[in-house]
């Protein structure tokens, strides 16, 4: 049978983009079809990049602030501005995402939305096509919750949020996890007086505890934090949104200018008809093999809409591995033990394989724990950066399966340990690495010296040492 395409991609984002690329890049005919009028999918528009923006321009304003007294009217304009900023930042990577860059690399582009009439053929808009294979990646967006009163207010989610170019006197924020946390902190330093609502009893949930908790008492001297409270209702004001929250059994609620929902993410796959393509789903997402099969083998999914982890750099990951099965019919297989993820706070939040909590559950006595504190690393104490922490986790032969910090910059000086990792070496490897003095980095180093310290000079072999040196040398 002779089909319109050899592969047709539903969805312009990360896993998108890479797959259409990469397959058009060893010649098969691709078609790529985007709902919306550009390509670059919610991380350039609505995620990554606006939000690191921000992020930016906040600190600067942030670090401008402790020399300087702002009154209202320059919160005001520097917020103005940072929000300009961003969405300069969000044209400039849109420019590099252009249509021209994959059309000249072959590929049919459509603008509309995607349905699957059978397992092989998609309505596109007015149109219809056929695809030999297909790869979904079509993302996600926020999910809202079913609050009492939430559908007759005026509340903004990180899709929207960007678009602000007048300054809230207050915001609150509905979710503690990284969107929630990361945008909080960015508009707090942005003059903005900010209350995050959490459920649980602590912000950043996903990582380490430890690291969690030192997160949530730094986060706290810029903003209010509330944990254990549930929302009950919300309410439309005058001058906002009213937020009736139950906490420790007792009703309290909180007057905010504007809200933020960042209690997370849901998968975008409703109106794809997959049931007609015999595409099945788990848990509200599509479900995939290791391969990134869907329950079709000729339809892959990748990134946000297959439910795996909710990161770019895992979509572009997982795209790649979809792109080589796909094209070369293999069966390249996804493995996430090695996958790091950041919290662009600040400090920043590095997060790799197991937390300390999960790899005491899995390993048990045979878990060997080690950490530094930046208060003891030259570097932090003079740029007096000194709140954080480095922690990493090995089997008692010193294989990675855990790797947390808290600080500045963690997100790039952590980065090497999660090379070693992916490199198969052991942990104590980074001790024989010579670092230059004194980076950031030094504090990775100064943790992995732990491993013989505690192998070593603290060991049996080490008494042995000693009286082999005083007996004989």
């Amino acid at each position: 049978m002779s089909y319109d395409y050899q592969i047709a991609v539903i969805g312009g984002g990360s896993g998108g983009l890479t797959v259409a690329a990469g397959a058009a890049s060893f010649g098969a005919s691709v078609a790529l079809i985007e709902r919306k009028s550009e390509l670059g999918g919610d991380c350039l528009h609505y995620g990554c990049m606006p939000s690191k923006a921000m992020i930016e321009a906040a600190r600067e304003v942030h670090q401008a602030g402790q020399y300087s007294d702002f009154t209202e009217s320059d919160y005001d304009r520097l917020f103005t501005s940072a929000m300009e900023r961003v969405a300069e930042a969000v044209q400039d990577v849109q420019n590099h995402d252009s249509k021209d860059r994959f059309i000249k690399l072959g590929i049919d582009i459509y603008e509309a939305e995607a349905q699957f009439i059978d397992e092989h053929t998609l309505r596109v808009g007015e149109e219809t096509i056929s695809a030999k294979r297909f790869v979904i990646a079509t993302g996600s967006s926020p999910m809202v919750p079913p609050i009492q009163g939430i559908d007759s207010i005026d509340y903004i989610t990180n899709e929207s949020i960007f678009s602000l170019r007048k300054r809230p006197a207050s915001l609150g924020v509905i979710g503690g996890g990284i969107i929630g946390s990361e945008l909080a902190q960015a508009m707090s330093r942005l003059g903005v007086e900010v209350t995050v609502v959490e459920g649980g009893q602590q912000i950043l949930a996903k990582e380490d505890k430890e690291i969690a908790e030192l997160a949530e008492g730094l986060l706290s001297e810029e903003m209010n934090v509330i944990t254990g409270a549930k929302v009950d209702r919300l309410e439309s004001t005058n001058e906002g949104v009213k937020i009736n929250y139950t906490m420790d059994g007792s009703t309290n609620s909180l007057n905010v200018e504007k809200l933020l929902v960042a209690t997370g993410r849901k998968a975008n796959i409703d109106g794809l008809g997959l049931e007609q393509a015999g595409v099945e789903t788990s848990n509200g997402s599509i479900a995939v093999d290791a391969a990134m099969r869907t329950t079709q083998r000729h339809i892959y999914a990748v990134g946000d809409c297959n439910g795996s982890m909710p990161f770019t750099h895992v979509a572009g990951m997982e795209g790649k591995i979809a792109v080589s099965n796909a094209v070369f019919g293999l069966s390249r297989k996804a493995s996430y033990e090695r996958v790091p993820w950041v919290v662009y706070t600040a400090p920043e939040i590095y997060h790799l394989g197991l937390t300390e909590e999960e790899a005491k559950d899995q390993y048990g006595e045979k878990l060997l724990t080690f950490k530094t504190k930046l208060a003891d690393n030259d570097r932090f104490m003079a740029e007096r950066h000194t709140e954080g922490l480095v922690k990493v986790l090995t089997t008692n032969r010193g294989r990675i399966v855990g790797a947390h910090a808290i600080g500045e910059g963690a997100g790039e000086w952590m980065q090497e340990i999660g090379t070693v990792q992916a490199l198969n070496k052991k942990f104590q490897a980074i001790s024989n690495i010579i670092h230059p003095y004194p980076a950031k980095n030094n504090a990775v180093s100064q943790t992995a010296d732990l491993y013989w310290r505690e192998k070593l000079f603290d060991s049996s072999l080490n008494e042995a040492l000693k009286w082999y040196v005083r007996k004989f040398r």
